[in-house]
C-alpha cells in the first residue's frame, strides 16, 4: 500500500480528496479556526449548493408542469395514463414540498414562465400536441397543492 505524503494545506486537499477537504473544512468551523479555512474553495462549494438547490427544485416543478399539462391536453391518452399521471404529480410534488425554502419558493415564482416554457417545449415535442397554452395557466399556489388538479 502505497504511503500518502501529508498535505500542510486544506486547500490542496479540495483537488486531491474533496471529501476530506470537507471533514477538514467543518472541523475548522466546529473549532473556531477561520484562518485555516480554504475560503476560495469554500465560496465556491457554496455557491454550487445553492445552484443544486435551484436546479432540483425547478427540476421537480417542472415535472410537475409537464404532467400537469399531459393529464390536461393528452386526451387520447387520458384513459391509458391518467393514474400515472397523477401518481407522478403527487410524487413530484412530495420531494419538492421537502425541498422548498422560502428562498426557493421566491426563485421558483420569479421563474414560474421560463420553467412553464420548458415543460411546454417537452410535452409538445413527446406528444405533438398543437393545443398547449402559451402562458403557464397554472399559478405556484395551484401547482404546490397536493390536492389540486385541472
Amino acid at each position: 500500500m502505497p504511503i500518502i505524503a501529508p498535505i500542510s494545506h486544506i486547500s490542496q486537499l479540495y483537488e486531491t480528496d474533496p471529501t476530506l477537504w470537507l471533514e477538514k473544512t467543518i472541523e475548522c468551523l466546529k473549532s473556531d479556526r477561520l484562518d485555516q479555512l480554504d475560503i476560495e474553495n469554500l465560496i465556491e462549494e457554496l455557491e454550487d449548493l445553492g445552484k443544486r438547490d435551484r436546479n432540483k427544485a425547478v427540476s421537480l416543478l417542472e415535472q410537475i408542469i409537464r404532467h400537469l399539462l399531459l393529464l390536461q391536453y393528452w386526451s387520447a391518452e387520458y384513459d391509458n395514463n391518467a393514474s400515472h399521471w397523477e401518481a407522478e404529480i403527487d410524487s413530484f410534488r412530495t420531494q419538492l414540498r421537502r425541498h422548498l425554502t422560502t428562498t426557493l419558493y421566491q426563485y421558483l415564482e420569479q421563474d414560474l414562465s421560463i420553467i412553464y416554457q420548458d415543460a411546454r417545449r417537452y410535452t409538445s415535442k413527446k406528444t405533438r400536441l398543437q393545443n398547449l397554452p402559451t402562458h403557464c395557466p397554472y399559478s405556484l399556489e395551484n401547482l404546490l397543492d397536493s390536492s389540486w388538479l385541472p
